[in-house]
This record gives structure tokens, sequence and C-alpha cells, in this order.
């Protein structure tokens, strides 16, 4: 008997969403719309708000701004005919300008402020999305207050910051404008000082425990920090001996869904012991799946959405599937079903033969 979930009252969470694909006539893959939106509605159903259109929904790895439009659009349509439009926020970034050449700092903003403007007539939230041609352009800290405060001043409402470490994409190196970690969070902290009060939250993903503690800390009151770090946030989100703690935003939730929600429900409780039960048996899978190279995670949280039978094949954008090997997968599977992450085990086992006896007809991995 598959249980569902209020959204927790202790923590706020959002998990990022992948974008689920078939093949298409001539075997290209494109974009499952049913199963897509089915996957967001699994989300909302466990107690988890929905980070759309982010990296987990493979923004620069094969997902264009043109479909990451029509992703937030019948992502808000959905969410706003089920009641979760509260529950949904969405990242606005810069993926109209070419990759890997610098830009003007005007037609930054002007990118950036077409996909804010676009995410806040959805009626969600805004993530405002870290940033490869900017992270290509900026000479320094100056630059980036400068394209942000621009963007938090056409805000609505209060915005998340988006902050993706490099393992997550090497194009982001130095973001912030460099100097390693406490240079750059001095930045985050002097745009949020300036900001009058609209910056709702940080979501870091740097896979670094000490610096999500030290940057916690550090944060104005009423200014969330939303963990991003798939290795530790079990920790992170139990929180320390004095009440701090992070909330969450992660890819690593779409994979997790069931035991995390029963985790977070839990705490709900006061419970730290059920917490422990449920939440710790996942953080192998999830160091797993985000193993090197970490942006190929996207791999493992399409395959356990295939294995539980949310999507019909396991079919990435760009072919991405092809980036974990077989020997990875099984893996997955294996702590999965350790984890407690599997709600469908018979097909998912009927599932990874049915991989396997590819692979083998395929050759060896």
């Amino acid at each position: 008997m598959r249980v569902f979930y209020p959204p927790p009252a202790s923590r706020k969470v959002f998990a990022a969403a992948h974008v689920a694909a078939v093949a298409g006539p001539r075997g290209e893959p494109v974009i499952d719309w049913e199963s897509t939106l089915r996957f967001r509605e699994h989300l909302w159903a466990h107690g988890f708000g929905v980070a759309e259109a982010m990296d987990t929904a493979q923004r620069g790895m094969g997902l264009s701004w043109e479909q990451a439009r029509e992703l937030i659009a019948r992502t808000a349509a959905r969410a706003a005919k089920t009641g979760r439009l509260d529950a949904l926020a969405c990242g606005a970034g810069t993926d109209q300008l070419t990759d890997g050449e610098p830009h003007p700092l005007p037609a930054i903003i002007d990118a950036f402020a077409e996909q804010v403007a676009f995410v806040q007539e959805s009626g969600a939230q805004v993530i405002l999305m870290a940033s490869r041609a900017l992270a290509a352009s900026a000479r320094g800290p100056r630059d980036y207050l400068e394209v942000y405060g621009e963007l938090i001043k056409q805000a609505e409402r209060p915005v998340i910051l988006h902050w993706l470490g490099e393992a997550f994409d090497p194009a982001l190196a130095g973001y912030w404008g460099g100097g390693g970690f406490g240079a750059a969070a001095a930045t985050v902290l002097e745009l949020i000082d300036r900001s009058g009060g609209q910056v709702g939250g940080v979501k870091l993903s740097v896979l670094d425990e000490g610096h999500e503690r030290w940057l916690r800390r550090r944060l104005p009151s009423g200014v969330r920090l939303y963990t991003g770090d798939d290795f530790n946030y079990a920790s992170l989100i139990r929180g320390d001996a004095n009440g701090s703690h992070s909330d969450a935003l992660l890819g690593a939730f779409a994979a997790i869904t069931v035991p995390a929600a029963a985790a977070l429900a839990a705490l709900d409780r006061g419970d730290l012991a059920g917490y422990d039960a449920a939440m710790e048996p996942t953080i192998p899978l999830s160091r797993l799946i985000f193993e090197p190279p970490t942006y190929h995670y996207k791999a493992g949280v399409a395959f356990l959405a295939w294995l539980n039978g949310l999507q019909p094949q396991f079919v990435m954008l760009g072919g991405l599937e092809r980036q974990r090997p077989a020997a990875h997968l099984v893996r997955v599977y294996e702590l999965a079903a350790a984890a407690g992450a599997l709600t469908e085990p018979e097909l998912a086992a009927e599932r990874v033969n049915e991989m396997l006896a590819r692979s083998a007809r395929a050759g060896p991995v």
C-alpha cells in the first residue's frame, strides 16, 4: 500500500525533477509529457515542492530554453489545477545565449530578465540559476552584484539564489567572482544585504558540509539555506543540537522520494531515530548516483523513475542514459532496494533483467 504525505512542517523541501523521454518516430529522444507531469504529481503526493526546469531537468544538457518554457508552462498549469502552485519554483537562467563565449552584461541581464518574467507569469517562485554566460563574462564580484541586483529589482516576490559548484558544471568554476569559497560567500552575503528582503533563500550545491554550515550561520534571519549537497543532506537537514538546520532543494529527492518523505514525516513528529532509520540508508544510493562525473547523476534519477514504473522507457534527451554503464546502474538498483526507494520491486527486477539482456546483446560495456 502506498503512503502519501503532506508537506513537511519543520522543513521546506523541493525535489528537482527530471524530464522523462521516449524514443521518437526516428529513434531520437523526445519529451514524454505525460510521464514528465505524472512524475511531478508523484513528488507532490509525497509532500515535496517541485523545483522545475533546473539542472536535473537537463538545462544545458539536452533541454533548450524553448523546451524549458513549455515545461514550466505545463507544470505550472498542472500545479494550478491540483492546488500545488505554492509548491512550485522554477529556474530562470541565460541559456538563450551561446555557451563557451563571453557576452556583454546587458545581454546577460536581458536573457535572465526574459526568463524571470516568464516564471513570474506562470505563478511560480523564481530560482535565479547559476549562469554559464555570466561565469564566462564576469570580471569579478562587482559584475555579479550588478547583474543579480538588477534582476532582484524585477522580482515580484523573494527569489532563491542558485549556487551550483563546478562538480555539477565545470563551466561554473569561479562563480561569484572567484577567490575561493569565502570570497564567493562574501559576494552572496553582500547581495542578500543589498536586496531589501527580496532573497528568500540560497540553494547551495558545493558538496562540502563544513562550507554549508559556515554559510548557514551567516545568513540573515528569514533567509533559508536550501541544501543541494547530495552527499551530506541527511545530517544537514537533521540539523545541529542548537536547532540550526538546512532546508533542501535536491535532485536526490527525485530518486529517494519514498524513504525521504517518511524521514521528513518522522522529523515533524520529533522522532529523530525514525528520521535516521529512513534517511541514512539512502546516503550510499545518493552518493553512487552523484559519483564523478557528478553531472551525469541525471541518468540515475531517470533510471529509478523507469524502475518504479513512472516512465515507460529508460531514455533521456541527448541519449544521456548511455553516460552511466550497466554495472553502475545495477548497483543503483541494489542500493535503491536496500534504501526502500523501489515502489514496484517486481517491476524493477524485470526491468533490470531487461536492461542486462539488451547489454549482453550489444556486447561488453
